[in-house]
């Protein structure tokens, strides 16, 4: 993946996104604190490895539409966020470092509920 640091993507308030092949990381983001960046890194590869899944177009469309329904189920945008089954896995899985060289493919299924 290709690190791309700015202050324009992602939007305020984000550390990061990825737009694969590409993670978008906030200017200053952890700066003097190589763990938290690490770990950052390895949820934004998470993603990536998501994206690859469904071909990065499906991703989005997928995402999407979880999000839109997670919201409505939990009443706030933020909670549904947090609840996407993407998200859910990357959260869950950011700070084991292996966690991508034993990751199933389409590991994030599980995460649906």
């Amino acid at each position: 993946m290709i690190v791309i640091k700015n202050d324009i993507i992602p939007l305020k308030g984000y550390a990061a996104v990825t737009i694969w092949p590409f993670v978008f990381v906030r200017e200053g983001y952890a700066e003097g604190d190589p763990e938290k960046f690490g770990v950052m890194l390895n949820h934004e590869g998470i993603h990536g490895r998501q994206q690859l899944e469904l071909l990065v177009v499906f991703f989005y469309l997928w995402y999407l539409v979880e999000w839109l329904y997670r919201s409505v189920e939990y009443g706030s945008w933020k909670k549904g966020y947090r609840n996407i089954s993407f998200e859910r896995e990357a959260y869950a899985n950011e700070g084991d470092m292996c966690y991508l060289e034993s990751r199933k493919w389409y590991s994030w299924f599980m995460y649906l509920r």
